[in-house]
């Protein structure tokens, strides 16, 4: 099952390029609102057990929309790939590093980005969408609390990040479209591993980072563990589960992004953002 978003409504899509309104396919039984969904989870796989043969019709990928528009809350792990954690000089955490994306620096898969500054990096993310509350969940138990999963970018403003005594990780990392995610919410059944996927990202089609889900240092069954032990985890919350080596802070000259690029970022089993990086309003070029 994949759900997207679509002049604000919740679409079921099959493929790329077809899908159907979810409240009219369902008579309204279902919401039309994308956030709602996820408040209704357990309902929509009820109703897609037993729904009618239907009728997809064609849709232009390029106008699915940011498909988790209103989560309660978006948390972020550090340093969860054992390559990345290498490229970036530390030893593997020994619990998950947990900060927080503000729900306001979320964007669509095809949305552009304005580009702050000269060190504005890139960071493909594997985004877990949670389906039912959760608290002191077990790793075991896990994925039947995961509605599904989605593509996302944990973009990042490193100067900011490295101001003051301490990282500035929440800050730098949620400026206006920083969580680009998308461009479908594919649920846990359509995946013959959900913990063994590759992904990675391309700035003007040069690849800058692939890698596999399976190098992450903790689990999505840990993450949810660890996260639902410490506080409640409610439908529709995302995560982003870290970023593989790549990131242009750690290149040698390092390398940032900049007015003009398009950031183009894959999931195996889930698709692709194409996200355009724009200059600030009345720049013709990334500022300073």
């Amino acid at each position: 099952m994949r759900i997207g978003a679509i002049n604000g409504r919740a679409y079921l899509l099959a493929g790329e390029d077809q899908g159907v309104d979810l409240a009219e396919a369902s008579g309204g039984a279902l919401p039309s609102d994308p956030q709602q969904v996820f408040e209704r989870w357990d309902d929509l796989t009820v109703w897609m057990a037993s729904a009618p043969s239907l009728a997809f019709a064609q849709i232009d990928p390029a106008e699915l929309e940011l498909p988790v528009p209103r989560p309660r809350q978006v948390f972020a792990i550090g340093a969860n790939y054992r390559a990345h954690a290498a490229e970036a000089g530390v030893a593997p955490p020994e619990q998950p590093v947990v900060f927080t994306k503000f729900p306001s620096c979320l964007t669509g898969p095809n949305a552009p980005v304005t580009v702050v500054s000269a060190k504005v990096d890139w960071e493909a993310e594997l985004v877990v969408v949670m389906g039912r509350e959760a608290r002191n969940v077990s790793r075991a138990d896990a994925w039947s609390y995961v509605a599904g999963l989605t593509a996302g970018q944990d973009i990042s403003e490193r100067a900011i990040q490295r101001l003051g005594p301490m990282p500035q990780f929440s800050m730098a990392k949620s400026l206006a479209g920083f969580g680009p995610i998308g461009p479908t919410i594919v649920s846990i059944d359509e995946f013959p591993n959900p913990d063994d996927l590759a992904l990675g990202c391309a700035v003007n089609g040069e690849v800058m980072q692939s890698s596999r889900t399976s190098d992450f240092i903790f689990s999505v069954g840990e993450l949810v563990e660890y996260i639902s032990g410490l506080c409640t985890l409610y439908p529709g919350d995302l995560i982003f589960t870290g970023t593989p080596e790549g990131v242009g802070a750690t290149r040698k000259p390092p390398r940032f992004l900049a007015a003009g690029d398009l950031l183009t970022t894959w999931i195996e089993g889930i698709g692709e953002l194409r996200n355009p990086m724009i200059a600030p309003a009345g720049q013709d070029g990334a500022g300073a």
